[in-house]
């Protein structure tokens, strides 16, 4: 009888599953979803853009500054200024040419609107464009 229950236990003891075959193909999705997937860098703040029917869409690689309608500048969802667009703008295009747009929201006067555009340029943005809805 003992050694009956000894055998049973001893048989009970060597079943397992294995799940390191599991774990590997759940990694290996998740690296090709993480690899697979475009992140695209919007500005950190909702702006109320105007309407336009010549707006067309621009590649996923764009810088974007936003500007409120309490006159703020944003840059990847911190508040930067008109001063701080030209050296923002400047460090990442350092990484990559790419176009600047910029949200405005439709309340935004002119004047800071050009501010910021002549910031820009000054960083050394070769297209600088405007955010619109259609």
């Amino acid at each position: 009888m003992q050694s009956r229950l000894k055998h049973k236990l001893e048989q009970e003891a060597e079943q397992h599953i294995d799940m390191s075959p599991l774990l590997d193909v759940v990694f290996i999705l998740l690296i090709f979803f993480i690899v697979t997937t475009v992140f695209v860098r919007e500005s950190g703040v909702e702006v109320d853009k105007p309407q336009a029917v010549s707006a067309s869409r621009l590649e996923q690689q764009v810088i974007f500054l936003a500007i409120t309608d309490s006159q703020q500048v944003f840059f990847d969802g911190s508040q930067i200024g008109v001063a701080g667009v030209c050296t923002s703008v400047e460090q990442m295009l350092k990484q990559q040419q790419r176009p600047v747009v910029i949200q405005a929201d439709k309340t935004v006067p002119t004047e800071l609107l050009v501010q910021v555009i002549d910031e820009a340029k000054l960083a050394g943005a070769s297209q600088v464009n405007l955010a619109t809805k259609q």
